[in-house]
């Protein structure tokens, strides 16, 4: 062969279409073989980039991965089992999933998970297996699983759990095997399990089992046909309360003997005086069994205009609209820096399996101490605002800050104030005024209207009367000049009108 045969020969089978092209690369340190790829231990804090985009096994497993970014899966669309127990997530981001719509298998065991939102599977139409176990989850809410209606297995033994909301399952069309286990849950409602209408295994074993009538269903229904859904280890549904009944097994319990205790409610006082800008601390008693569910509400009261402004139990600052914030579960009513908004009626309600009772109470606010607030007076010479004041206690003055309220309040007290404080100096005028002595005919309070001619104080007569106040009379009988020098003398007063024709006479009383 010819020198230099070789490479062409290499050349022209590299040029040929038929041939595959060079197989992606792997990520560092990882092992990719066929369709799947492993990067199971490897400290791994974030997925790592360079997946082969055809991957449909990924094993993830063991490393320290916290959080899935948003859009980092959505190149891997073929994937078929995602493996990601034993590492540190957090949380779903929902979509998290949304390219993954061929996935089969999904394994999140041994995470950190305390919740899952709504829509945190959406779009795993084709998921049959969700591992959930050994994580932190306390709660599940309604509607968390409804987008896998073709799923079959839901592994969620070895958590928290102490609370399954009646349609926390709905979607669940396909399931087949539901594992609760070794939990904490106390009770389980009948509606929680309706959407399972496929199930065939149902684990509920190692779970604190509070033995009521909220339970009395579920002890029924494996009677009834339930029994086939328990393997002789499930049966064994154990009472963890009352203290009567611990121990014993749910199915050995007659039904006569679960029983619950309606709440009663207890507020002291039932109505309380606050002062602006203070913080409350309202207790609400309930007892019962079991153990009451609290909350606090305020009650809308029915009002012409704007919905009035709800006060929210725990501190918070009072906002618009609903029927209140509430404080469940703790009996307390906290509210911090008190305005005008907290005013008003509020409701505690204590609820459990037995019935619910509620109790009225009443929040005054008190303007009375804003007084001790007020700023300095206005010197004279500084400029005055002729803006408008809300009126106190309208929705505009309610929705004032507590500053600006404050500074409203003080204001109009001082308008108050100054009011009185001029007529007070009024009224003391007046009275120096009439016990000074003055010249002759000072302070003699007289009207002369025309109406019936004109008069001057030669027709005025001094009269007084039972209790010594001065009165004057005009006499129309007397000339309208005094004749005479010494009339003139007695009370004629001087600059008078001259030339006026004398009127018919007539008389007025006039007092002072």
């Amino acid at each position: 062969m010819a020198p230099g045969a070789p490479a062409l020969l290499l050349l022209s089978l590299l040029s040929l279409p038929g041939l595959p092209p060079r197989a992606a690369a792997c990520p560092a340190a990882c092992r990719c073989y066929s369709a799947t790829v492993e990067c199971g231990a490897l400290r791994l804090r974030l997925v790592p980039s360079g997946i082969p985009p055809g991957t449909q096994t990924l094993f993830l497993q063991d490393n320290s991965i916290a959080r899935l970014e948003p859009g980092t899966l959505a190149p891997l669309a073929s994937l078929r089992r995602l493996y990601l127990h034993n590492n540190s997530l957090r949380a779903l981001e929902p979509g998290a999933f949304r390219a993954q719509s061929r996935l089969l298998e999904l394994a999140l065991t041994g995470n950190q998970l305390r919740g899952l939102r709504v829509g945190a599977f959406a779009g795993l139409a084709q998921l049959r297996v969700l591992y959930l176990a050994g994580n932190q989850l306390v709660q599940l809410l309604d509607f968390t699983f409804l987008h896998l209606q073709r799923l079959q297995e839901l592994h969620l033994q070895e958590n928290s759990i102490e609370l399954l909301e009646d349609q926390a399952l709905a979607g669940l069309s396909s399931l087949a095997l539901l594992d609760l286990s070794r939990n904490q849950l106390g009770t389980i409602s009948q509606e929680a399990l309706q959407p399972l209408a496929s199930l065939q295994v149902l684990r509920l074993t190692e779970n604190p089992w509070r033995c009521d009538c909220a339970l009395h269903w579920l002890g029924t229904w494996i009677k009834e046909g339930g029994q086939r859904l328990l393997s002789s280890r499930d049966k064994k549904i154990t009472c963890a309360e009352p203290p009567r009944l611990a121990l014993q097994s749910l199915l050995e319990v007659s039904g006569s003997s679960l029983i619950c205790i309606p709440p009663s409610v207890h507020v002291e006082p039932l109505e309380v005086t606050a002062n602006l800008g203070e913080d409350l601390r309202i207790a609400c008693q309930a007892s019962g069994y079991p153990q009451p569910l609290v909350t606090w509400r305020k009650v809308a009261q029915p009002r012409e205009g704007p919905p009035q402004a709800q006060a929210q139990p725990g501190g918070g600052v009072p906002g618009p609209g609903g029927p209140g914030a509430s404080d469940t579960g703790s009996g307390m009513l906290f509210l911090t820096n008190i305005t005008l908004a907290h005013a008003g009626k509020y409701e505690c309600e204590a609820s459990n399996a037995g019935g619910a009772a509620r109790l009225p109470f009443q929040l005054l606010v008190n303007l009375s101490q804003q007084l001790l607030l007020a700023p300095a007076p206005p010197r004279a010479g500084d400029p005055v605002s002729h803006e408008h004041l809300p009126e106190v206690g309208g929705m505009a003055f309610r929705a004032l800050g507590l500053a600006t309220q404050t500074a409203i309040a003080t204001a109009i007290a001082l308008l108050a104030l100054t009011a009185l404080l001029l007529a007070t100096m009024i009224c003391r005028r007046r009275r120096r005024r009439k016990k000074a002595p003055g010249p002759p005919g000072e302070g003699a309070l007289f009207v002369n209207d025309y109406s019936d001619g004109p008069c001057t104080f030669a027709q005025l007569e001094e009269l007084r009367d039972e209790r010594g106040h001065e009165m004057f009379v005009i006499d129309r009988s007397k000339p309208l000049f005094a004749e005479g020098p010494a009339e003139a003398a007695e009370g004629a007063a001087p600059g008078v009108a001259q030339g006026l024709p004398l009127q018919p006479p007539a008389a007025y009383e006039i007092r002072c």
